[in-house]
């Protein structure tokens, strides 16, 4: 609370916007305005200086710059729309130079879906063609019954109303129902589909869930020494999880529930704890 009191003041002390390189890593507010180093400025540090983003693609653009949640184009500014920390990811040639994506990392509950995602969902209705599925937002997205690997209206997939189901978004944004199909690009399941009738579903933030699916997360590769498993993530912050019994099921879920306000000694003790026993 202090740290974000002192960010308050820094930015009204400043009269307006900070330069985006200076704040990474630190809380941002909703209405900031961030700055952005000139695309085309060849200098670097100490160079021509910082100005506003400007998204108008002239000649001599040659980064692309992507903003990602929590941030929002309006005219030439960048404004910042949650409260959380500024992040920042370099381009895939890694040039720097302003470019790459920004985004504000934030615990968040609730899901808006992506187009893309990944996500975990339950049937909760049938209509004609159509399946109603919950998958955490604020309405529920549609699946058609062609949309399985292998579907055909002879052939329908077997989904019941209450089923899990793995997917990712096609048709996600504000105007229109979201709209889910569990294939890819190939006509593939690629591991989506209807998840299995054993197991634990249960939900943690979407801050953990992203964290757990970093390439570098130790706590996936920690938790998969202890115990055979099964295990599903979807962005909307589900999280399905079976392993050989019941009880072995549940440390997992527990483990993963609390592992995100712990530290890394803390999680290497609980786990050599269980590693004994």
């Amino acid at each position: 609370m202090a740290e974000g009191v002192s960010v308050v003041a820094e930015s009204l002390a400043g009269g307006g916007a900070r330069v985006a390189r200076s704040v990474l890593g630190q809380v941002v507010l909703p209405g900031e305005e961030l700055l952005l180093p000139e695309q085309e400025d060849a200098e670097g540090p100490g160079g021509a200086g910082e100005r506003p983003l400007s998204l108008n693609a002239g000649a001599c653009s040659r980064v692309r710059v992507i903003c990602g949640p929590g941030l929002r184009r309006c005219g030439d500014r960048l404004l910042v729309t949650k409260c959380g920390r500024l992040r920042h990811k370099e381009p895939g040639g890694g040039g720097g130079g302003g470019g790459g994506v920004y985004w504000v990392d934030s615990q968040q509950k609730r899901y808006v879906p992506v187009k893309g995602d990944h996500v975990i969902g339950i049937v909760t209705a049938k209509s004609g063609d159509i399946f109603k599925v919950d998958v955490g937002g604020s309405e529920p997205a549609s699946l058609s019954y062609l949309s399985f690997e292998g579907a055909t209206k002879r052939n329908r997939p077997n989904v019941q109303v209450g089923d899990l189901i793995y997917g990712q978004f096609v048709v996600a944004n504000k105007d229109m129902e979201p709209e889910m199909v569990c294939i890819d690009s190939c006509g593939r399941a690629n591991g989506m589909g209807v998840i299995g009738q054993d197991g634990l579903l249960f939900k943690v933030t979407l801050g953990l869930i992203r964290k757990l699916l970093a390439p570098d997360c130790e706590i996936i590769q920690e938790v998969g020494k202890l115990y055979p498993l099964e295990i599903v993530f979807g962005m909307n912050g589900r999280i399905w999880v079976k392993a050989k019994t019941i009880q072995q099921t549940l440390i997992l879920a527990n483990i993963l529930e609390a592992c995100e306000h712990m530290t890394s000694d803390q999680r290497k003790q609980i786990f050599s704890r269980l590693a004994e026993s």
